[in-house]
């Protein structure tokens, strides 16, 4: 081979190496250019006692040929502060595409409340950072924190075992006279439009693309215990239901007016359900309807029983072990709701939710006005009807 052929070629070879060189600095190293996912941080929640410091790890992937100075944005410095707030990354002549570089940050919880925390860069034309993000809780006692955990599953407990002592009583007696109708038509229409909320934002992973465009750093407002009762109380509401067609009911039924409601709640599902399907609004706007329709049920639910047990001057057939553990769950519910905004010193939200505060609230109060009736408006009629039902 000539000397001019291995000149040549090796003037190829520098060629094409030189050509390669361009393209990854284009791609890394020039502005405007991104590589997938560069930075991350080890954690996206992050939880801290006032007065802890807990190390946390930011990472790099790939190398730049310029300083870059990453600075975290902390949206209440009075709740949360980072050591050290900027983190500088010095650049290199020959960037490495796959090198991972990791930095310690330290996040220190100065008072309590929840904060979210982005990081800018600088220059800001190198490396997208949207996607980096944190949020941190600080609280002031780990003790009110377990506390607050148990209450969450007492009053969960509590919800779902509800429906089984009014199942039984209507076993036992082989009758379902004295419980309305109404309100075990709203309570299934109710539970249907919950489970529908709450199985579409926890499995569906088109509905949560659609959440998280609209609450980019949002969380899934659903658990799977939240799934799990909803389902559940649909299950056991369709028992109690199977009841009153084989049980004695003494000609009840469910009233014009109950009728005339759940119409309303119907059409309401029909149109927007067709306009999620005719793609004029997104499925999750529809399931947002669907939960607006269980908070209008809940707040009217318990009015058909009460007006019955007052014209009948009696509660039997409506049990009162179904009370006492609704009443237990919703004294819980805002326990806890009590207790956090004391640990997080959130008092905003706890105030600020109307919605479920007070359906909290306004659930309370109907359990108590039924004990009431049980056990001292009504409790000699109660009695003589149990000693009438006796001697039949």
């Amino acid at each position: 081979m000539s000397p001019v052929t291995m000149s040549s070629r090796r003037a190829d070879a520098n060629s094409s190496h030189l050509v390669k060189n361009i393209f990854i600095f284009l791609l890394i190293c020039l502005p405007g250019s991104y590589c997938d996912s560069p930075m991350s941080v080890e954690v996206q929640t992050m939880d801290l006692l006032v007065g802890e410091t807990r190390l946390f790890k930011f990472t790099q992937i790939g190398e730049y040929n310029e300083t870059l100075a990453i600075t975290a944005v902390i949206q209440h410095p009075d709740i949360v502060q980072f050591v050290p707030p900027t983190i500088n990354i010095p650049g290199t002549e020959r960037p490495n595409t796959t090198a991972k570089l990791t930095y310690d940050i330290c996040a220190y919880g100065r008072s309590p409340g929840h904060s979210e925390v982005t990081f800018n860069a600088t220059p800001s034309d190198i490396v997208d950072l949207d996607s980096v993000f944190m949020r941190i809780t600080v609280m002031q006692s780990n003790a009110i924190y377990v506390i607050s955990y148990i209450m969450g599953w007492i009053y969960f407990v509590a919800w779902s075992v509800s429906f089984y002592p009014q199942i039984y009583i209507n076993f036992k007696r082989r009758s379902v006279v004295g419980l309305n109708f109404d309100f075990l038509a709203l309570n299934l229409m109710g539970f249907t439009m919950y489970s529908l909320f709450n199985c579409g934002l926890f499995f569906s992973r088109d509905i949560k693309l659609q959440y998280f465009s609209r609450h980019p750093r949002g969380l899934i407002p659903v658990q799977l215990n939240d799934v799990f009762f909803s389902l559940h109380a649909v299950f056991a509401t369709l028992i109690t239901i199977g009841q009153c067609i084989f049980f004695e009911r003494a000609g009840q039924r469910v009233s014009m007016t109950g009728r005339g409601i759940l119409s309303v709640f119907i059409c309401v599902v029909i149109v927007t359900g067709s306009l999620a399907v005719a793609r004029i609004v997104e499925v999750l706007d529809f399931l947002y309807y669907c939960s607006y329709i269980k908070l209008c049920i809940t707040l009217i639910k318990y009015i058909p029983q009460a007006y019955m047990n007052y014209k009948r001057k009696s509660t039997v057939g409506w049990s009162i072990g179904n009370v006492f553990l609704d009443f237990v769950g919703g004294f819980f519910s805002i326990l806890q709701m009590m207790l956090n905004a004391y640990n997080y010193n959130d008092w905003i939200s706890f105030f600020g939710d109307f919605t479920k505060f007070g359906l909290g609230l306004f659930s309370l109060v109907f359990d108590i006005f039924f004990i009431l009736q049980h056990y001292v408006f009504y409790r000699n009629a109660d009695e003589k009807k149990y000693n009438m039902d006796a001697k039949a």
